[in-house]
């Protein structure tokens, strides 16, 4: 083995570590936000938003949930498909490849937590109704946004422990 598959099967399988630990960190929060909250309302959000604690784990949950789709999709997806000898393209076709390998559910929801991503991150200072929406929808995807990911984490550790002639 070379120092060059050496260093890509390290990065893989530290992006797999980092996605579990991620997922795991998502639901914790997940659960301390919305424990019991369903749906997310604008009275809420507003309540949340004027408790210092509650907007911690409000902000909390917003992160977490972009940085496991940011890791996910922008790091351990193409380092992935980079190892089984896939040619990477713009994120769509690779999300595309994501879902005909069944790693994902739908390469079309994965661009919707995206966009949802964005409305939580961006949207709500102006609006909290958006965010009241956006938050709503993101906690309705967390489960599915964290299975997907340690379905991709598991693709990647299985493939790290099979012999390379049957990477692809």
């Amino acid at each position: 083995m070379s120092l060059r598959e050496d260093s890509q099967e390290e990065r893989l399988a530290f992006l797999a570590r980092v996605v579990k630990k991620e997922a795991n960190y998502l639901e914790i929060t997940s659960v301390r936000v919305f424990g019991g909250v369903a749906p997310v309302s604008y009275e809420h959000v507003v309540e949340w938003v004027d408790d210092i604690e509650a907007a911690e784990r409000l902000d909390a949950f917003v992160a977490r949930f972009g940085r496991l789709q940011d890791t996910v999709g922008d790091k351990l997806l193409p380092q992935l498909l980079k190892f089984l000898g896939e040619s990477l393209g713009p994120a769509a076709d690779n999300l595309d490849k994501a879902e005909k390998f069944g790693w994902i559910d739908s390469a079309d929801d994965w661009l919707l937590y995206r966009k949802l991503r964005n409305q939580m991150v961006h949207d709500y200072i102006e609006d909290l109704n958006v965010l009241a929406d956006a938050l709503d929808a993101g906690r309705t995807f967390t489960q599915s946004l964290i299975e997907m990911a340690l379905r991709m984490a598991q693709e990647a550790e299985n493939r790290l422990h099979e012999p390379h002639s049957s990477r692809s």
